[in-house]
């Protein structure tokens, strides 16, 4: 017998992405799915629209056909919901919270479409005192502040092997300190404004939470107000806090700003422990250079994507998703086609 698969398009797919990448994220679901032969309906995110209508017009320019991309302005609960729900839509591809995950599921699941959901992160970054401290701290506070903290990916709990916490600790609120903040246009400015007042109130009110938990806020905690044509702005002065429990709902919740908290441990099964005791498993991150231990706690966090001595350094190919509350599915290379094709075996007797 001969025995082969097909994989074919599955029709019409509906892409919904964040506001905190607004063309990165969008574009990388896009891009399969039309490359997979699909006809797509995406929906960016009410909050930063504009650079999704600037692509479907270039789209439109450059020649694509009606009806091949489609792009719909509009909320979560209008449009979004409307483009979950229908029978014709036969894939979700989404990125954003965990709570507007659950709903997508809770719709979705019934009508058996295929989903992909990729959520939240509350993720580990943990510190063993043999690593390249210079390479580590540097890369510490872009992980934890770069674009105000407001992706996925950064690393917000931080936990430090005790030979090394009190020189992490201020080297790193010193570095902190040191981050300008100001207008996204200058380039001496190192963190801008939060997205919006409605994210700008709920960061705040995560760093009161955690005075109320027993933080001390080593630096920041406060909002600031700028001068000029920026005081209209949200901004918030970059954070770090420590003495938290594990289990405190500060350690626990996603913030996604510029926020994160840093504590001790003895072992590496504390360490491990420490990272893997969150409701989250998108990415981790090691600092280390045995790597005996780096590819032990490989292994055992819980976590999609872990990164060791580095951050953020991607190779597209590679499955992109967490585990847990942190979403279902990968996206990204070969997994970004599965998702988007049906597969068909076809077999003939010879």
């Amino acid at each position: 017998m001969l025995s082969y698969t097909l994989r074919q398009p599955v029709g019409i797919t509906g892409c919904i992405s964040p506001w905190n990448l607004p063309l990165y994220l969008f574009t990388w679901k896009i891009a399969p799915a039309l490359a997979a032969g699909n006809c797509v309906i995406g929906k960016p995110s009410e909050v930063t629209p504009l650079t999704a209508w600037m692509l479907g017009d270039i789209c439109r320019k450059a020649g694509l056909p009606p009806g091949v991309l489609n792009i719909l302005h509009g909320t979560g609960p209008g449009i979004g919901a409307a483009i979950v729900s229908h029978p014709e839509i036969k894939a979700i591809s989404f990125t954003g919270s965990t709570r507007a995950g659950a709903d997508i599921a809770r719709v979705a699941a019934p009508m058996f479409k295929k989903i992909s959901l990729e959520l939240g992160g509350k993720n580990p970054n943990l510190i063993f005192a043999d690593c390249d401290y210079e390479r580590m701290l540097d890369t510490t506070v872009r992980s934890s502040f770069n674009n105000q903290g407001q992706i996925c990916l950064c690393g917000s709990r931080i936990y430090v092997e005790k030979s090394l916490y009190e020189r992490f600790k201020r080297d790193f609120t010193d570095r902190v300190r040191a981050l300008h903040v100001g207008n996204p246009a200058d380039p001496a400015s190192q963190l801008g404004a939060v997205v919006s007042e409605m994210h700008y109130n709920k960061v705040l009110s995560y760093i009161q939470l955690a005075r109320e938990e027993g933080g001390v806020v080593l630096c920041g905690g406060e909002a600031l107000k700028m001068p000029g044509p920026l005081s209209g702005g949200w901004y918030i002065a970059p954070t770090v806090i420590e003495g938290l429990p594990v289990q405190c709902r500060t350690n626990q919740e996603e913030i996604f700003g510029p926020v994160v908290t840093i504590q001790p441990f003895d072992t590496d099964e504390e360490a491990l422990e420490n990272a893997n005791a969150s409701p989250y498993g998108l990415s981790a991150t090691v600092w280390t250079n045995s790597l005996d231990r780096a590819n032990r706690l490989a292994s055992g966090l819980q976590a999609g994507i872990i990164w060791i001595n580095t951050w953020m350094l991607r190779d597209l190919r590679t499955p992109f998703g967490g585990v847990k509350n942190s979403g279902v599915g990968r996206e990204g290379g070969w997994e970004a086609m599965r998702f988007f094709t049906e597969p068909r075996n076809v077999t003939i007797q010879m």
